[in-house]
């Protein structure tokens, strides 16, 4: 995530004394340091790298925020006539970032090489055009290929991979060719932008409950289910006095939800409860989203499912809600 207050690095031992001393001056007569420019080339090197750390496109917003970072950490920068000192300095870290992308493209970096003209379509084959940046909390948008791989190699583990979706008990088997194939599959989803339809045709084991937390996992290095519940584990007493602070329809609606979550301690179905009042409070019917049977009712809940595009299915043996499903 970008940082709410830039870290400034540590530049080469030369710069950083001429810095000091430049701070000390400043500090005691408000004299400005000039730098060389080799001063500056190695300030702005240095500081797009740890720019690059966080985002590879990042916004004029972002570059003030490294701008005024650097002028707090190192006042002797500060320019005369500039508004906040550090305009000059902003302008020249937007087009040092430009400067050092080309360099990592012309290497071959995977997140780069995704919005050079070559690999757009010719209608889009403009440089401003559909750049493929990292959505919030992408860690990992569009990985290079793992050393010692190549992407014939990686479409060979994926054929595989068809085959052992197909086998029972090989769960540790799928995780680990998942992983290792997860710098192509981020290609085909984000260059090539393949549909769903053709997406659970390539990749099937991508499909299920385990492998949708762990690829979130290697998107975003936090995990989603035991994130999420946590987080509603933490907000869950506030939610409620809210919920049940609400008159109206809302408390018409969760009088029988919440008379079930006072009588049970039981976590699963205090977070059931939770979210149920939830969706009643944002105004959604509940049973649009969760369908409730028992089990001598399977006929009829076979029907729905085949009806519906998405919904949870809660199967109960008896009609008692404190009994878990």
């Amino acid at each position: 995530m970008w940082p709410r207050e830039f870290p400034i690095p540590t530049f080469s031992y030369d710069t950083e004394l001429q810095l000091e001393k430049g701070n000390v001056v400043y500090r005691s007569n408000m004299t400005r340091l000039t730098p060389s420019s080799k001063t500056k080339s190695d300030i702005l090197e240095k500081v797009a790298e740890e720019i690059f750390k966080y985002k590879a496109y990042p916004t004029d917003s972002d570059f003030s925020d490294v701008a005024e970072a650097l002028i707090k950490k190192h006042p002797c920068l500060s320019e005369p006539g500039s508004y906040n000192g550090c305009y000059g300095w902003k302008q020249r870290l937007k087009t040092k970032m430009g400067n050092y992308r080309t360099q990592l493209k012309g290497i071959g970096c995977s997140e780069l090489l995704a919005n050079s003209l070559k690999s757009k379509a010719p209608e889009d084959a403009l440089p401003a055009k559909k750049v493929k940046r990292p959505k919030r909390g992408e860690a990992n948008h569009i990985p290079d290929i793992p050393t010692g791989e190549t992407p014939d190699k990686l479409e060979k583990e994926r054929l595989l991979l068809l085959s052992e979706v197909m086998k029972r008990n090989n769960r540790a088997l799928i995780k680990d060719k998942m992983a290792k194939t997860f710098s192509l599959r981020r290609h085909e989803i984000v260059e090539k932008e393949l549909g769903v339809e053709e997406l659970k045709v390539r990749w099937p084991a991508l499909f299920s409950m385990d492998e949708i937390n762990a690829e979130f996992m290697r998107i975003t290095t936090v995990p989603l289910q035991p994130r999420f519940l946590a987080s509603l584990d933490k907000h869950h007493s506030k939610l409620i006095d809210i919920i049940r602070n609400k008159g109206g329809t809302v408390r018409e609606k969760t009088r029988n939800i919440l008379r079930v979550l006072d009588q049970s301690l039981e976590v699963n179905l205090k977070r059931e409860c939770l979210l149920k009042s939830l969706i009643v409070y944002l105004g959604e019917d509940v049973d649009k989203l969760i369908k409730e049977y028992l089990v001598v009712q399977k006929d009829q809940g076979e029907t729905e499912l085949e009806r519906c595009t998405m919904a949870v299915f809660v199967i109960r043996e008896e009609e008692d809600p404190l009994q878990p499903p």
